[in-house]
């Protein structure tokens, strides 16, 4: 098949076979009616070499992803981007695709410096995940504040309040203005009957975050068993 460099392209089509040559206008006007999706095969005649149409520098543009409707609605709605999301630890791994759909079961709460997210005691039902900002869970001892953690973008907190509803084990304080990604039960149980090829991957997360949160605790009983011991025998 000849390749003039004025046509420079051949497309490799849905239907198996491959066409051209073509120019430039028609080969966007054949992305445009989906005769040439963004995993077709293309060459390109200044390379000399086929690749994938998204690959293609020229081609990109055509093929930046459009959110679903469900989906744009949300990232209006909250003004949030499913690309955002990925600053959160327990989203990063997922792909463009599912946090866009993940956007229609998120709440984003805004908090002011200072202001209370949850307190020790009450009942919870919901994740929260820092967008922005900077918050700190604490406990009152005595009358004095206790920092038990410093959380910042990335972290979540309230893992298990989303699945078991109950109290809450210390109040959380924004340190600075902060923005949270909160998922409360009802969502999750939504996502749960309503989006299994989501939930799935959502749930997997959510498992690895209880489990680094246990094997953490765990570490900290250990060393503080181990400092008792220690100091057991200094006295001794």
């Amino acid at each position: 098949m000849d390749t003039d460099p004025i046509f420079g392209y051949l497309a490799w089509g849905t239907d198996d076979i491959a066409y051209g040559p073509l120019e430039m206008p028609t080969l966007v006007k054949w992305i445009k009616a989906g005769r040439v999706t963004a995993n077709s095969w293309v060459f390109r005649q200044k390379d000399q070499v086929w690749s994938k149409a998204s690959d293609l520098d020229e081609l990109k543009v055509l093929f930046k992803s459009k959110l679903p409707p469900e989906a744009a609605a949300a990232a209006s709605a909250t003004g949030i981007q499913p690309g955002s999301l990925r600053r959160i630890k327990m989203l990063a791994h997922l792909d463009e695709r599912l946090l866009a759909s993940l956007l229609t079961y998120l709440e984003v709460v805004k908090v002011s410096q200072f202001g209370t997210v949850v307190t020790k005691g009450d009942h919870g039902d919901a994740l929260f995940m820092v967008l922005e900002g900077e918050l700190r869970a604490r406990v009152i001892i005595d009358g004095k504040e206790t920092t038990l953690s410093t959380m910042g973008v990335g972290e979540a907190f309230g893992e298990l309040a989303l699945v078991d509803h109950g109290p809450r084990s210390a109040d959380v304080i924004a340190n600075t203005p902060s923005v949270l990604i909160k998922v409360s039960s009802e969502a999750l149980n939504k996502m749960l009957a309503e989006a299994p090829a989501l939930s799935a991957p959502f749930t997997l997360a959510l498992t690895k975050v209880i489990a680094q949160r246990v094997r953490a605790i765990t570490k900290r009983y250990e060393d503080s068993v181990h400092f008792w011991h220690a100091a057991s025998e200094i006295k001794t």
